[in-house]
């Protein structure tokens, strides 16, 4: 018997470990059991449905998860009424249009972080910066295609993008001129460090609606330790004085933050805390995974503290939802978006596809992390998209051509990883990824029936 989960009760408690026996290992490729308080639940790969269960229908599929029946788990969700034609088959993705590119308007940097997947800025290469007739090449790339109406997006990076204000100005002046001609919507952001933000930065972000992200590791000496100029002096106190202007006064545009998660900076919920309290948009983590130095990457024990951190940040937001009371904690954000559109996807993101990376130089690649990667080439400004390296790349990048992806429960949700990491380092991640989808679900069923209200509005 299923039961709408709009129906079930409050969650209570939750909780996740990593290896074979975790609540959230990949046991079936089609279907996963969430077990709560308020009643086991089946999450159905395809179309990413949730199910509540009766307490018979729930052991029933527990036993054929658990002696790895699969035929008998199939048999089950047929009799359960909750199997569709399959949303995702083998045929890869064919030369979509193009919806958003991102400039390394700025390939050189101040800071000297030693993870950087940019290898402190340059790329490994030499310090350069992109020439505005590179940077409006690039834009005409991006909007010569868009229908009237479309949605396009203008991202900058680095590097440090601000290091190049000229250009970075003088393209994002150039698309909105462009845009407004052919009735295309253009948006824009950036990914800076904040130090070389200032006032009049935050009119310009503040006319164009910029979604400005700042790089922040922690608060103080924590974020210190990770991030410091080259020279090896303290960067946290001169970027917030630097940020504080623009916090003061995000209306069109929004300014969040982005955590880079390392064995060093474990303290997600007082990084999360201190940086809603200095008024951050939102605030977001990502485990480091693939540095070119190796260093600051994660282990799968700083993985199993940074999930259970991960959720103790979530429930927070679970308690403020209830409550009535904004919590810009980003990675909730988007899983009970996702979770609530029924997310399904063959990719984790849209690199190669709808999105390329363009370096200094004008040569396009599969996104900003790839800039100066043959392995990720992509063409040129000069030459335009190479359209059969983009769909080599399609055709090998589907999660269904990825291993141990197509036998897991995850894999619609998750894409198979982010294309740079996984090629440098692999799947490191996979227990830390199911875990924290495993505890959304949970949450997810427990704010549909404690906080509808989030939902009804749209904000998921």
């Amino acid at each position: 018997m299923l039961i709408p989960t709009k129906k079930l009760l409050p969650v209570a408690s939750r909780g996740s470990r990593f290896g074979a026996r975790s609540p959230s290992a990949a046991r079936h490729p089609d279907v996963h059991l969430v077990d709560t308080p308020a009643g086991p639940h089946a999450f159905v790969v395809n179309g990413s449905q949730i199910y509540g269960l009766a307490a018979k229908a729930a052991e029933t599929l527990q036993q054929g998860l658990a002696s790895n029946d699969r035929e008998a788990v199939d048999r089950l969700l047929i009799q359960f009424g909750i199997t569709l034609s399959p949303l995702i088959d083998d045929r890869p993705l064919a030369s979509p249009p193009l919806r958003s590119l991102s400039l390394a308007i700025a390939q050189k940097c101040n800071l000297g972080c030693t993870y950087c997947y940019a290898q402190q800025g340059d790329f490994g290469g030499s310090a350069k910066a992109m020439s505005i007739e590179k940077a409006l090449r690039a834009v005409d790339l991006l909007l010569q295609g868009a229908e009237r109406g479309a949605r396009v997006n203008l991202a900058f990076l680095g590097g440090e993008p601000l290091a190049n204000r000229a250009g970075l100005r003088a393209a994002t002046e150039y698309a909105a001129r462009l845009a407004t001609a052919t009735g295309v919507d253009v948006r824009f952001s950036i990914t800076t460090n904040g130090t070389l933000l200032t006032p009049e930065d935050g009119d310009f972000f503040e006319r164009h609606e910029f979604a400005v992200t700042i790089s922040l590791d922690g608060i103080g000496s924590a974020h210190d330790r990770q991030r410091p100029f080259k020279n090896g002096a303290p960067s946290f106190t001169k970027i917030i004085a630097r940020v504080e202007p623009l916090l003061a006064r995000q209306r069109r545009m929004q300014v969040s933050a982005r955590v880079t998660v390392t064995p060093a900076n474990l303290d997600l919920v007082g990084t999360l805390e201190g940086l809603i309290g200095l008024g951050f948009h939102s605030v977001g983590f990502a485990p480091m995974l693939s540095s070119p130095t190796r260093s600051g990457e994660m282990d799968e024990a700083s993985l199993e503290i940074m999930l259970a951190r991960m959720i103790d940040c979530g429930q927070r937001f679970e308690d403020h939802l209830i409550a009535g009371i904004r919590y810009p904690f980003l990675n909730m954000v988007t899983a009970l978006r996702e979770l609530h559109a029924g997310t399904h996807r063959p990719y984790p993101c849209g690199a190669g596809a709808g999105y390329f990376g363009v370096s200094a130089d004008g040569d396009l690649y599969a996104c900003h992390r790839f800039v100066d990667d043959s392995r990720a080439f992509m063409g040129s400004l000069d030459e335009a998209i190479d359209i059969g390296r983009q769909n080599a790349w399609l055709a090998q990048r589907h999660v269904h051509r990825q291993e141990p992806c197509r036998q897991c429960w995850a894999r619609y949700l998750c894409g198979g990883g982010c294309h740079h990491e996984v090629i440098h380092r692999g799947r490191p991640a996979c227990h830390y990824i199911r875990g924290w989808l495993h505890y959304c679900i949970q949450a997810y069923v427990h704010l549909r029936a404690s906080a509808p209200n989030y939902f009804a509005a749209g904000q998921a």
